[in-house]
């Protein structure tokens, strides 16, 4: 298994995470109830909210969960019951989400395409982070 996979493997199907969002030198962060699939990354949410319309002027967006970093560009995709893979993945792991949410006419799917993943671990007592760079498909591992 080579260090990618093992991310994917690690990081599983789904997941609370914090998403952040910025545009106009404002930060907001919000928990959200996330899928993982297709080595990316899933949330719905409401078209009207403020961390949509910084998405839509700064693609940039952040995840974090446990002890993972994520950062990458972030999209408005559809509605919910217009991805099949999502609703699927969605009536698995959240089906009170879907029953409350997916079908209200201004839901949409945000879409988190990584292009960093840093996770923290200790080994022997000892700090290293292990950084996943999607830019140029490396791995690195350091002490810290």
């Amino acid at each position: 298994m080579n260090e990618f996979e093992r991310l994917w493997n690690t990081i599983g199907k789904n997941a609370v995470m914090v998403l952040s969002t910025c545009a106009e030198n404002k930060v907001t962060s919000r928990s959200m109830s996330v899928v993982v699939y297709g080595g990316k990354f899933y949330c719905q949410t409401n078209r009207d909210y403020l961390k949509c319309r910084q998405i839509a002027e700064n693609p940039n967006a952040a995840l974090c969960f446990g002890n993972y970093s994520i950062e990458g560009r972030c999209s408005i995709i559809g509605k919910p019951y217009d991805i099949p893979e999502f609703i699927s993945a969605m009536e698995k792991f959240y089906p009170d989400a879907v029953k409350r949410w997916s079908g209200l006419p201004e839901e949409c799917v945000l879409e988190i395409t990584p292009t960093l993943i840093k996770s923290w671990v200790y080994e022997n007592n000892v700090p290293y982070i292990e950084t996943w760079d999607f830019s140029d498909d490396t791995y690195r591992k350091e002490k810290q």
